[in-house]
């Protein structure tokens, strides 16, 4: 009978010390422990740090590069990757690919693509192919796959009109689409931490001059706004000043949300004890708002900004469906979208749509992941 009363204590002991920790807790360690419980934004968090190593890692990953192209082999369907041969002398294992087999219709001049089984196109893993700058600095020549022979064709994709490979294509288009949104989003951060910040702050007519100019632009119609904006970008600008241009526009239309939380936030805080004690210190009003204010509510700025990236991303592929965006030669997810807005594709090639599943699986994991990181920014409810 002595065991179960000294049970008792040891249980009461094991809460109170789990009590303790928690109040003890920081408030970053109480949001991740309230986030790792959200199965699903982690299975995101997974997804999304997945897809930015992918936009690291375009050359290496990629089999080719975005202009490698076989003219005879426009819109070839996909190929399966196989591991395991059946032959008359045995069993062969290793990763390859069958070639094309291709008959052209003489009245519609349409070409049909086979699997020509008498032609076997063996992969390599960490394969020697197209030699390329990694970030721009490491030159290498391995890629994660490939053919052996170079010059055979290798589409586990498919093909786009111009016969290029659409894998590698979806590849960097990764990198242009991705970061369109994180470079949108900072700029958005700053625009909407810095204007919310002072509307809700110091009020008055600055707070009215600010909501004024936020509401104008929440009132446009987004997405002619979007398209006139991205419409009068020249022609002969770089690609990479157009880039530069359509992130400096997305930020523009979208910090208007942020600005909104802030003020809400500071109107709310710049009355509460640590804020008027850190005025009495002697703080200055840039050190209060940056070293008081805004950590105070950074995780909901985090959650915030977390959710928007996928607006920035689909506000990109839609300017660049809309071809009024990215042009080529530049690669994203809106510009190969472009190719597929023909009844042909649809019926004759739809792998062109692939690039459509990527802007989903990216857009829903930044939904969840935002979602998981909202509700774990109150770790006391």
């Amino acid at each position: 009978m002595a065991a179960p009363a000294a049970a008792v204590p040891a249980a009461a002991e094991s809460s109170t010390d789990t009590a303790a920790t928690v109040q003890l807790a920081s408030q970053w360690r109480l949001i991740w422990w309230r986030f790792r419980k959200h199965k699903l934004a982690l299975v995101s968090g997974v997804v999304v740090i997945l897809v930015y190593l992918v936009a690291a890692f375009a050359e290496f990953l990629a089999p080719f590069s975005t202009d490698r192209m076989i003219s005879n082999l426009a819109y070839a369907p996909p190929q399966r990757l196989r591991l395991i041969e059946q032959t008359d002398t045995g069993t062969r294992y290793g990763l390859y690919v069958y070639g094309y087999t291709a008959e052209v219709d003489m009245l519609s001049l349409q070409r049909t693509f086979g699997v020509d089984e008498s032609q076997r196109i063996d992969l390599r893993l960490l394969a020697k192919s197209e030699p390329y700058k990694l970030w721009g600095l490491i030159p290498l020549q391995r890629h994660l796959i490939g053919p052996v022979d170079q010059s055979a064709p290798f589409y586990p994709l498919g093909a786009d009109r111009l016969g290029r490979d659409l894998f590698s294509r979806i590849i960097y288009g990764t990198r242009i689409s991705m970061t369109v949104g994180l470079v949108g989003v900072t700029l958005s951060l700053v625009l909407g931490v810095l204007l919310g910040g002072v509307s809700g702050y110091f009020g008055g007519t600055v707070d009215l001059l600010i909501q004024r100019v936020m509401e104008i632009l929440r009132s446009m119609p987004t997405i002619p706004l979007w398209m006139g904006l991205a419409a009068a970008i020249p022609d002969f600008w770089s690609p990479v000043l157009v880039y530069f241009m359509i992130t400096i526009i997305l930020s523009v239309i979208g910090w208007t949300w942020l600005a909104q939380a802030v003020r809400g936030k500071f109107f709310s805080l710049k009355t509460e004890d640590f804020v008027i004690a850190a005025k009495l210190d002697g703080c200055s009003e840039l050190q209060v708002i940056l070293s008081h204010m805004v950590p105070s509510f950074m995780s909901h700025i985090i959650a915030t900004l977390t959710l928007a990236i996928p607006q920035m991303i689909i506000a990109e592929t839609a300017l660049s469906f809309l071809g009024i965006g990215l042009r080529p030669p530049v690669v994203s997810w809106g510009v190969l979208l472009k190719e597929a807005q023909n009844v042909r594709v649809l019926v004759t090639s739809p792998w062109l749509f692939l690039p459509g599943a990527a802007v989903i699986v990216a857009v829903l994991a930044f939904n969840f992941l935002g979602d998981g990181i909202r509700d774990a920014a109150d770790p006391y409810k």
